[in-house]
C-alpha cells in the first residue's frame, strides 16, 4: 500500500530529539508562553524574512487574529479566492466581515489578479491571497492593487511554508502572513498550531496581547482578545523540525519533479515558473476522469486525496451567506486529485504511482 500520508513514518527522523524535548518540557514546569515559544517565534520570523512572529493555536486563529488586529468596520468586504479552503472564509465571517469571491487562474489555482480590481467597492478593506498547494500567488500584481486602493493584505500561507518569488518568501509581502502547522503541513506540529508573521512592531505587540485575552500585563486587559496561545511543547517540536524544513522541501520538490517528468500529458500537471519556488505541500493533477482514476489507484493499493471536493459557495453552511462566480473553482474542485508526496513518500512510490496513472489512461 502506498499511503497518501504516514505521519509516524514522516516523523521518525525526529523521534530522538522529540523525546528529549518532551522530557525537557515536563521537567521545566513551564507549559504556556515560555522560552520555547519565544525561540521558535524568533527562528520562524527569520526563516520567513520578517521582523516578527506570533505563535497562536491554529491556522484559522492566525487568520482571525490578523483580521481582528486590523479593526475593520463590521460589514467591510474582504477579497478572497473562490476556491480556497473553507477556513479562509470562516475567518472573515467570524469577524463580521463580508467575503467577496474572486476566481482563480485555471493554470495556477491561485487568485487571478486581473479579476481583483473589478471586485473592489467602497467597502473593500482587505485582500487575502491564498498560496494554494505550496505555490506563491502573484504578489507583485496583488501588492500594486492593494497600494492603489489602500487595502490591507493578509497572506494565507497555510500550505506554503518557504515558498517564494525571486527569493522573497511568502508571509513577508503583506501586512500579515497567516500560517498553519497542522501535522500534515510541510512544517507540521504534533497537534494544532499556527503563527502570524509581520514587519509592523505596533501590530506585533497588539497581536501578542490579542492571543492572550487582550492582555499586555497579567489581569489587565487592553483589548477584547481570545485565548489562542502556541503551546510550549508544540513550539519545541516546530523548532526541531524547522531545522530540517529545507530538507523536507527538497525531498518534496524532487518527488514533484519526478511526477512532472513521468506523468502522461493526459492529466494537467502543476505549472512551473523559474521565478517561483514551489514547496509542494500538495502535488495535484486535474482530469475529467478524476473519480474513476481515484478508484482505480485505490484498487492498486495507492491512496490519494481530493483538495477539495466541494467549492466553498456550495457548502451547506454557506448557502445564503456567500455567493459569487465560481465556475472556474467548480471545475478545479471537480477535477483535482492530490497524489502522495509526503516526506514519507519514496522515489520508488512516485514512480509506481506515475506508472499506474499512465496505464490507466493507456487502457
Amino acid at each position: 500500500m502506498i499511503e497518501y500520508e504516514n505521519l509516524k513514518k514522516a516523523n521518525e527522523i525526529f523521534f530522538p530529539e522529540l523525546k528529549d524535548a518532551f522530557n525537557d518540557f515536563l521537567e521545566s514546569g513551564w507549559f504556556i508562553l515560555g522560552d520555547s515559544v519565544k525561540r521558535f517565534e524568533q527562528n520562524f520570523a527569520s526563516f520567513c524574512q520578517t521582523k516578527y512572529c506570533i505563535g497562536v493555536a491554529s491556522g484559522l486563529d492566525a487568520l482571525i487574529l490578523s483580521l481582528k488586529a486590523l479593526e475593520l468596520p463590521k460589514g467591510s468586504e474582504v477579497i478572497v479566492p473562490s476556491n480556497t479552503y473553507i477556513a479562509t472564509i470562516l475567518a472573515i465571517l467570524n469577524e463580521g466581515l463580508i467575503p467577496v469571491l474572486v476566481e482563480p487562474k485555471i493554470e495556477t489555482y491561485n487568485i487571478d489578479p486581473s479579476l481583483i480590481e473589478s471586485s473592489i467597492t467602497d467597502k473593500t478593506r482587505a485582500i487575502i491571497p491564498v498560496h494554494l498547494y505550496g505555490k506563491a500567488c502573484e504578489m507583485t500584481e496583488i501588492y500594486s492593487i492593494a497600494e492603489k486602493y489602500s487595502l490591507n493584505i493578509i497572506e494565507d500561507c497555510a500550505q506554503a511554508h518557504g515558498a517564494s518569488i525571486n527569493g522573497k518568501k511568502v508571509g513577508s509581502f503583506g501586512d500579515f502572513g497567516a500560517f498553519s502547522f497542522y501535522p500534515t503541513k510541510n512544517l507540521g506540529a504534533i497537534g494544532d498550531a499556527g503563527a502570524i508573521t509581520t514587519n509592523d512592531k505596533n501590530r506585533y505587540e497588539k497581536l501578542l496581547a490579542l492571543r492572550n485575552y487582550g492582555s499586555e500585563k497579567k489581569y489587565y486587559n487592553k483589548y477584547i482578545g481570545v485565548n489562542s496561545r502556541l503551546d510550549e511543547i508544540q513550539a519545541k517540536v516546530l523548532d526541531i523540525k524547522l531545522k530540517k524544513l529545507d530538507l523536507i522541501t527538497e525531498h518534496k520538490r524532487k518527488l514533484a519533479s519526478i511526477y512532472s517528468d513521468l506523468l502522461t500529458e493526459k492529466v494537467k500537471k502543476p505549472v512551473l515558473h523559474y521565478k517561483y519556488f514551489d514547496v509542494f505541500h500538495i502535488y495535484n493533477i486535474c482530469t475529467s476522469r478524476r473519480d474513476e482514476l481515484k478508484e482505480y489507484l485505490l484498487s492498486k493499493g495507492i491512496k490519494t486525496e481530493i483538495h477539495y471536493p466541494v467549492v466553498p459557495v456550495d457548502q451547506e453552511c454557506m448557502v445564503g451567506i456567500i455567493n459569487g462566480e465560481s465556475s472556474i473553482a467548480r471545475k478545479i474542485h471537480n477535477e483535482t486529485l492530490s497524489l502522495p508526496i509526503s516526506f514519507a513518500t519514496s522515489i520508488e512510490d512516485v514512480k509506481n504511482v506515475s506508472r499506474e496513472i499512465n496505464l490507466f489512461f493507456e487502457n
